[in-house]
This record gives structure tokens, C-alpha cells and sequence, in this order.
């Protein structure tokens, strides 16, 4: 039996739950694709954290039959790691740039004139050298689109928009992986996580491992609804999907109102972070408002 649940992930379209335009898109673009020979169109995936961005790179690498090239955007830290990227990708390659806002803006404008150019220009001793580089498709993969130039996002020939999960998508998704990983499952299971996993399938699976180690600690090999308890209790998860961050945010907000850059400062936490996941979260549970002025409520 599988002990990681990250062991089963989807291989094809027909496997994904959820994000049914994103999917329609994607199909139609590499049924596309196959009748004219050609590579899958370059990409931007863009989404919050954890909604499968990267999942969906993998499985359009495997539809198109083709080499994967993942890379993190932060990982790249110079013209020559680019390089290197570009040059290994052959002819139909699939080259997937995760939190591709990362990439510094010399970067950015090296990558999009990769693209327009097919060309890249290494300085050698007496001049410039142009190198041919194959015809690969690039998708990029963030978080914050307009962290991306506007050049490089114009050179994208699809925009594939990621929505949070509903609590019934969540709840296939999650039976479907433990169908896979040949867990045993009390099926009441399922629903609950998906109440507490904030439309997000990161933290539904991750939650669903969590409740697989308790199980296992036990001795056991049947998932209850006690192991399901231990394990929220353990991860610090309410019953409305709270963790700690969120509650402590909550607290410091009922005190006073209180500007985004002092809560950040006493969450310990990046502002940007707050601003692009902890607060999403707490304004789509309507827990907390923003009013014109960008004053939280």
C-alpha cells in the first residue's frame, strides 16, 4: 500500500477533477495541436497556491507525448541557468517555469526574446554568437500575473485561469486518489476534509495525509472519523478551515483596525503574503470585507 499521497497523481486530462474551462481549453489546444502536427501553444497558468498549476503541466507534457522540463522561477539565477533551460528542451518539448515571477525582469526580456527570435545570443570573445534553440513550448506557471512584463504575458498564447475547487469537486478528487493509493476510507471522510481545505486540493490531500498518519501511529488500517479529529487537531485546523495564521489575524483585527504591514509584522509573515492568501481566504469565507479604501473590516 502507498504511504505518500503524491504517489497517484493524474497522468491525462480525463483523471483531473475540476477546473472545467481550464481543461476545455487545454483539450481543444492539443486536439489542435495533433491535427496540425505542431507543438502545444505556449501558456500562462495563473492561480493562487495549490489549485494544481503544476499538475496540469505534467499532464499536458504526457498528452503531447513529450519531454517535461520543470524548473522554479527562483531557481534561475542568471542568462546562463536560462540557457542551459532553453538549449536542453528539443523540437515539442514542454518547458514548464513554476512561480515564474520570480524570474528578474533581465531575465523576463531574455526569455520573451528567446521566444520571438528562436535565437539565443551568447557574448563571445569577438562578438555576439546566435544559437538556435528547438521549437518548445513554454508555460509559466505564477501566482501574480502582473509580477510577469507585459511582453512576456503577450507572448502567451493561452491564458488558463485556475478557480478554487468547490467542496464537491474536493470531495471526487479526494475519493478518487484514495481509490488509487488503495486506502481504506470511511466515506464520511471525505466531505469533512473537504469542508476545512479552503477550495484548495493541496490542503484537502494534505489533509487527508495527515489523517493517514494517524491512522497508521494507531496501528490501524481503516480511516475514521476519530483519526480525521486527531488529525485537525494536530494540524491546528477549526471547523471553518482556520489555522493558526488566520485566527491570529482574526484576533489581531477585532482589537483595533489595524494596517496590512503591522499585521504582516506580527504574523511573521511577508505582506504580500497576507495580502494574496491569508486575507483571499478570510474574504471568500466572508469573515472578513474590504471596503473602497482597501480598509479591512
Amino acid at each position: 500500500m502507498s504511504q505518500e499521497v503524491n504517489n497517484a497523481v493524474p497522468s491525462s486530462l480525463n483523471h483531473l477533477v475540476g477546473q472545467q474551462s481550464v481543461i476545455a481549453q487545454v483539450s481543444t489546444a492539443i486536439d489542435a495541436a495533433f491535427q496540425d502536427g505542431s507543438k502545444f501553444d505556449h501558456a500562462l497558468l495563473v492561480g493562487s497556491p495549490g489549485l494544481g498549476k503544476s499538475q496540469l503541466a505534467s499532464v499536458i507534457a504526457q498528452e503531447m507525448a513529450a519531454e517535461f522540463h520543470e524548473v522554479l522561477g527562483q531557481s534561475i539565477s542568471g542568462i546562463g541557468d536560462l540557457n542551459a533551460l532553453l538549449l536542453n528542451a528539443a523540437d515539442k518539448d514542454v518547458v514548464h517555469v513554476d512561480e515564474a515571477h520570480e524570474m528578474s525582469k533581465p531575465l523576463q526580456t531574455a526569455l520573451y526574446q528567446v521566444i520571438d527570435k528562436r535565437t539565443i545570443f551568447v557574448n563571445t570573445k569577438r562578438s555576439p554568437r546566435g544559437i538556435a534553440v528547438k521549437d518548445f513550448t513554454l508555460l509559466l506557471s505564477t501566482t501574480d500575473e502582473y509580477c510577469l512584463l507585459q511582453p512576456l504575458r503577450d507572448r502567451m498564447k493561452l491564458t488558463l485561469r485556475f478557480e478554487f475547487y468547490s467542496e464537491e469537486e474536493l470531495t471526487k478528487m479526494l475519493v478518487q486518489r484514495s481509490r488509487a493509493l488503495n486506502w481504506d476510507v470511511e466515506e464520511i471522510i471525505f466531505p469533512l476534509i473537504a469542508q476545512r481545505s479552503r477550495g484548495t486540493p493541496r490542503w484537502a490531500l494534505r489533509l487527508l495525509q495527515s489523517c493517514r498518519r494517524v491512522c497508521r501511529a494507531e496501528g490501524q488500517e481503516t480511516i475514521t472519523v476519530q483519526h480525521f479529529e486527531r488529525a485537525c487537531l494536530l494540524e491546528q485546523i477549526d471547523e471553518l478551515g482556520l489555522g493558526v495564521q488566520e485566527r491570529k489575524y482574526l484576533s489581531i483585527l477585532a482589537e483595533a483596525p489595524t494596517r496590512l504591514n503591522v499585521i504582516a509584522s506580527v504574523l511573521g509573515l511577508p505582506t504580500r503574503t497576507v495580502a494574496n492568501v491569508t486575507e483571499q481566504f478570510l474574504i471568500r469565507a466572508g469573515l472578513i470585507d474590504k471596503d473602497n479604501r482597501d480598509c479591512v473590516n
